[in-house]
């Protein structure tokens, strides 16, 4: 069997592992107060170029993204996300579930354009029934979006700015980021996202953690009694140690970068030996999320040589759109084998 369904699979980055082992009988204090969630802390805040930010550590996105985002508005506030964001179409209305509506806008392979972002709030505020709407409290992006796909560092501005202009708070998912800062081409790095977004959250699940995400304020702008807040949410974890120590290693001597990078290079493989067997891209993603428009003949041979995808679309009769995902753990073997499998499937040579 050949897994490209996601990129949480696998447990744990062996380094992990082996500091866990290492530690596994010290007493630690609880609910993140412990020395290595505050050493995971400064090294993210070094890597950030953003030595004031106020870290803490939940155990995963959804739960990251319902908490950020419930401790964040006011009552009467939702948060606004492109119609495909993570939060409006794959969290089973976690948003909803707190009091907040998720306010849709037009996307664009997965992004939203500032101009359509001013262009809904100047409506709001123009309305003279406002007061009886859903205020527009704060802004939701992922980097990379669902699809895969990457803001430019001008994208990234031009909504901050639109942000700052209706007194929206930015708020970036990176359940990926790994990913994203290691794409060819991408022009944002860590200290440009601190430095354009209000709070952000860097992904451990699907790099190299068995489990946790370090969510980011910048503008010392943490909800006043976060702690009791994550609690509310039954969000606090009282091993936090296990969190802190996760973090720590992902960012000692770049070993975070390092398992995005990875990602990426076979993640090219695929992409390219996708096209070169003659098949459609259905998004031109540079990460590590490969979207692939494939005839259900093919997939069905797929299924039966072993290889696990993720359906994603149906867009004919006669085809499908299938996400394949390569992680920090994907074995080299592995993506080549399947390149292998799709050019012989695609020349007609399976018996």
């Amino acid at each position: 069997m050949i897994a490209l369904e996601n990129d949480y699979s696998e447990g744990a980055h062996p380094q992990i592992l082996k500091r866990l082992a290492e530690i596994n009988l010290e007493q630690n204090s609880g609910y993140c107060c412990d020395r290595y969630c505050k050493s995971a802390a400064e090294k993210i805040k070094q890597a950030c170029a953003c030595p004031d930010a106020e870290v803490f550590f939940l155990v995963g996105g959804t739960q990251a993204n319902q908490v950020v985002i419930d401790t964040m508005l006011a009552p009467y506030e939702g948060v606004v996300s492109a119609q495909t964001g993570h939060v409006n179409s794959h969290e089973a209305g976690a948003i909803e579930f707190t009091g907040h509506k998720v306010l849709e806008i037009p996307q664009h392979e997965g992004k939203i354009f500032a101009s359509e972002l001013k262009e809904f709030a100047a409506h709001f505020w123009q309305d003279g029934n406002h007061e009886h709407m859903v205020f527009p409290g704060m802004v939701y992006i992922s980097h990379p979006t669902e699809y895969g796909t990457l803001y430019s560092k001008k994208e990234l501005e031009e909504i901050a700015q639109v942000c700052h202009e209706y007194k929206m708070p930015l708020y970036l998912d990176g359940a990926r980021l790994a990913y994203g800062l290691a794409a060819p081409g991408t022009d944002i790095n860590l200290p440009d996202i601190a430095q354009l977004c209000d709070v952000f959250y860097i992904g451990g699940t699907k790099c190299g953690a068995f489990f946790g995400e370090a969510v980011v304020f910048t503008k010392h702008n943490m909800p006043q009694y976060f702690v009791t807040r994550v609690k509310q949410h039954g969000a606090l974890l009282a091993k936090g140690h296990i969190l802190g120590i996760q973090f720590d290693t992902l960012f000692t001597d770049g070993l975070y970068f390092t398992l995005g990078a990875h990602a990426i290079r076979l993640a090219q493989v695929l992409r390219n030996g996708f096209i070169d067997a003659g098949f459609k891209l259905y998004i031109d993603s540079p990460t590590n999320q490969q979207f692939v428009e494939l005839p259900d003949t093919i997939l069905q041979k797929l299924t039966e040589r072993g290889i696990v995808y993720r359906f994603w679309e149906k867009n004919a009769p006669d085809k499908t759109v299938v996400r394949f995902v390569t992680s920090w753990a994907t074995k080299e073997e592995n993506v080549e084998k399947l390149v292998s499998v799709v050019k012989e499937l695609m020349t007609g040579c399976v018996k």
